[in-house]
């Protein structure tokens, strides 16, 4: 540097370098605080039930095959609170687990029709009416590490009813019949399975906390893909009057969730608008949850006074992906203000221009911040209680897991799908982006704590803006703020006074990493999802 300074017209250069690098330190300082968050931790909106995943099929194999080492891994990733040596979360603590009542077809094996055998599953009610409760290992092992690892929820739900009491003895239904696929006069059997089982958990230290008897009746489900029946809204009706009073009888607290909607049009929406006519299998809300309907079962012991519904074939574009959302909210209010709202089910299946589709599993940020975007729409515009992902596990080539599975066989990845036997009893086990950012979710935003309002001071865009929510715990009065940044660019927010919190960052070289930042200039780097916990 000295050569440089002792030419006078080498020296002027430089200062000129040096005034041009404090200017732009001097702009850098301005843009660090460019957006203020205005929180109003007196409007509250919605309570949270929790967030979730199901064990459906792939627990079967995995729970009672795999390694102990690899299938506690695992369920460390989905349950755990716990925090490494630097203070960073080792799973991703989800508050629910869904736990899939099968109809018998794996005792079928072949003669079930379903081909791919992880899409099979056991019965525990025998063809004599005894129960075996040996059945369901797999799954037990993970309902069991779940409790172990501290989820506070657990959901029973059945797809379909036991094979011998359906009426053509399959998993699946009759083809043309949109009837809920059951013998007459077996509704109330059904029924009664259903609470045999609750109440045999609930001798066995495992209470659940709701009951999900339905899922997606809109769809027919007459091809042997997997077990599944359709229901017109009256037989669900009928069959939820078997329940609740069964439930009540045996003094059983376990509480009916119904709907899993196909999708959120069925609940309340007009059917013009999303393609689809009437069958006596939509508007769901009205039909069950307004008091003036002659189906009303708001009233009907253990039934919460929720809809479930799944967030398929509704995000794509996104200014439909708002809309809708913002319409099924004022159709639910005007079914009835109490009524809450659960999206129980997703994972990626329609086409669009920022990941295609659900084919080809995605481990990376792309796939993560497309569904970081609808959890939080689904949070802020139709004010869901809970969240709740398909499957934990998979072992297909889709994007419809939080952990995956392959044989390994090709360093970074390996062959995957029902056709490698080999993953029955072993694999390798891959963590996602997506499921460490259900975990900026999952893992600080717990039941009983509830959404705030909270406003940036500029207005973002839904596609490629700064979003974020806002919850408190109202015991303590801690707010939890997350904020998923899908621009290429970080972004600086002004939360309040300047104090260090915690924040928890994903984003393509993090998984939940913690960090400590001054509230009045939080960093939330390009392409993350950012959790902050002010305490």
């Amino acid at each position: 540097m000295e050569h440089i300074i002792n030419k006078p017209i080498h020296f002027f250069g430089y200062l000129f370098f040096i005034l041009l690098v404090l200017t732009g330190l001097s702009l850098r300082a301005q843009t660090q605080k460019d957006l203020e968050l205005n929180p109003f931790p007196d409007v509250e909106y919605q309570m949270m039930d929790g967030f979730g995943a199901s064990d459906a099929w792939r627990t079967q194999f995995v729970g009672k095959n795999w390694p102990p080492v690899k299938k506690n891994k695992i369920a460390d990733l989905l349950f755990s609170r716990e925090e490494d040596e630097k203070g960073n979360p080792k799973g991703i603590g989800l508050s629910i687990w869904r736990f899939y009542l099968s109809s018998g077809t794996a005792e079928q094996g072949d003669a079930s029709d379903i081909r791919n055998p992880w899409r099979r599953g056991e019965c525990f009610l025998n063809v004599d009416g005894t129960y075996d409760w040996s059945k369901h290992e797999g799954q037990r092992w993970f309902l069991l590490a779940a409790k172990d690892r501290g989820v506070e929820r657990f959901l029973a739900f059945s797809n379909a009813a036991p094979v011998h009491l359906s009426n053509n003895g399959k998993g699946y239904a009759t083809k043309g019949d949109i009837h809920m696929n059951v013998k007459p006069g077996c509704m109330g059997d059904y029924a009664e399975y259903l609470i045999e089982v609750i109440a045999h958990f609930s001798q066995d230290g495992i209470s659940f906390d709701y009951l999900s008897p339905v899922n997606e009746p809109q769809w027919n489900w007459d091809g042997p893909g997997q077990e599944g029946t359709p229901a017109l809204n009256e037989e669900i009706y009928v069959f939820v009057r078997y329940l609740s009073h069964g439930l009540a009888a045996r003094g059983l607290k376990t509480e009916i969730v119904i709907g899993e909607a196909g999708s959120i049009g069925h609940v309340s929406m007009p059917m013009d608008l999303i393609g689809m006519t009437r069958d006596g299998r939509d508007d769901q809300a009205r039909f069950f949850f307004s008091e003036a309907s002659p189906f009303y079962i708001g009233n009907l012991p253990n039934v919460e006074k929720t809809i479930s519904v799944h967030s398929y074939h509704s995000v794509w574009p996104l200014d439909k992906q708002v809309e809708y959302r913002q319409m099924v909210h004022k159709a639910l209010n005007v079914a009835s203000p109490e009524l809450g709202y659960w999206m129980s089910e997703y994972c990626i299946l329609q086409r669009n221009r920022e990941i295609r589709g659900g084919g080809g599993r995605d481990l990376g940020m792309n796939t993560a911040l497309y569904v970081a975007r609808i959890i939080h729409n689904d949070l802020t515009l139709c004010h869901a209680k809970s969240w709740q992902w398909w499957t934990a596990i998979t072992q297909c080539n889709f994007k419809d897991g939080l952990v995956y599975l392959d044989d390994g066989s090709q360093g970074e990845a390996g062959r995957m799908g029902g056709h490698v036997e080999s993953l029955r009893y072993d694999g390798v086990v891959r963590d996602s982006k997506l499921l460490w950012v259900l975990g900026n979710y999952s893992r600080f935003i717990r039941p009983g704590m509830v959404r705030i309002k909270c406003e940036l001071s500029e207005e973002q865009s839904i596609e490629n803006g700064l979003l974020v929510s806002a919850y408190k715990d109202k015991d303590t009065g801690h707010v939890v703020y997350v904020f998923i940044n899908l621009s290429e660019q970080d972004r600086y927010v002004n939360v309040g006074p300047g104090k260090h919190v915690k924040t928890y960052i994903t984003d393509k070289n993090k998984n939940l990493e913690r960090s400590f930042q001054s509230l009045d200039n939080i960093s939330i780097p390009n392409r993350s999802v950012v959790t902050l916990v002010n305490q």
